[in-house]
């Protein structure tokens, strides 16, 4: 994107349903200590980190199958993701 391309403002919606998305926003503002643009920005940023290690972690050739089952599952009931664990390790 084009820096003339990005726009002043961006808008959550929290309302009609949606209520959960504020109560996340004021959690990552007070856990990054920022205010709550600087820490949506920020959790964005962590989450592609975050995703791309966990994928080394779960790849490492020192864990067994089991093992990495294990670990994607504890994963899948911590966070967003849908993990997949067979032949390769696949975050969809």
């Amino acid at each position: 994107m084009a820096s003339n391309d990005v726009p002043k403002s961006v808008r959550i919606r929290t309302g009609e349903g949606n209520e959960y998305r504020f109560d996340a926003i004021e959690k990552a503002a007070e856990l990054y200590d920022r205010n709550k643009s600087d820490a949506v920005a920020c959790a964005c940023d962590d989450i592609a980190r975050l995703t791309s290690a966990l994928e080394d972690v779960l790849q490492r050739d020192d864990l067994t199958r089991q093992q990495q089952r294990e670990i994607a599952q504890r994963l899948d009931r911590s966070l967003s993701l849908d993990i997949v664990v067979e032949n390769e390790v696949t975050f969809e």
